[in-house]
């Protein structure tokens, strides 16, 4: 008869290049450990494979610099966790308020901006950067 923890050490799953082992799975809470910004925004990969990315940024008052706009080669799907945000996409200069719980996705190279940050607050996002279906027809 096999123990929980000889079960746990034996079930390995593999997703491509990303290998998750039972036996070391760490738990850990995205609200907690977050690292001092020093005024700056963060950006923390917390798991990454072939063609996908999973991010949590903390951002606390900041915004992206003025004429700047992030240009991604991978569409992005994120979610607001906590705080608040205000979203501009190029060509549309209407400001989309997000709240806890919000989510969108950006398509690769949708040209976008963050307008406002929360200041009395850390907003907490959780991005999912990946290969979109653009990027799958033209591999095809």
């Amino acid at each position: 008869m096999h123990t929980v923890n000889t079960l746990l050490l034996s079930q390995t799953k593999s997703y491509g290049k990303l290998n998750l082992t039972m036996n070391t799975m760490d738990i850990k809470n995205l609200f907690k450990s977050i690292p001092e910004g020093h005024g700056r925004e963060i950006f923390e990969t917390l798991l990454e494979a072939e063609g996908f990315r999973l991010e949590r940024i903390v951002s606390e008052g900041q915004t992206t610099p003025a004429g700047e706009w992030y240009d991604q080669d991978r569409d992005e799907w994120v979610i607001l966790l906590t705080g608040n945000a205000g979203i501009v996409f190029e060509g549309n200069y209407h400001i989309y308020p997000l709240k806890p719980g919000d989510y969108l996705h950006i398509p690769a190279h949708r040209r976008h901006r963050v307008e406002w940050t929360a200041k009395n607050q850390k907003t907490i996002w959780l991005a999912i950067h990946f290969k979109g279906q653009a990027d799958t027809d033209s591999d095809s």
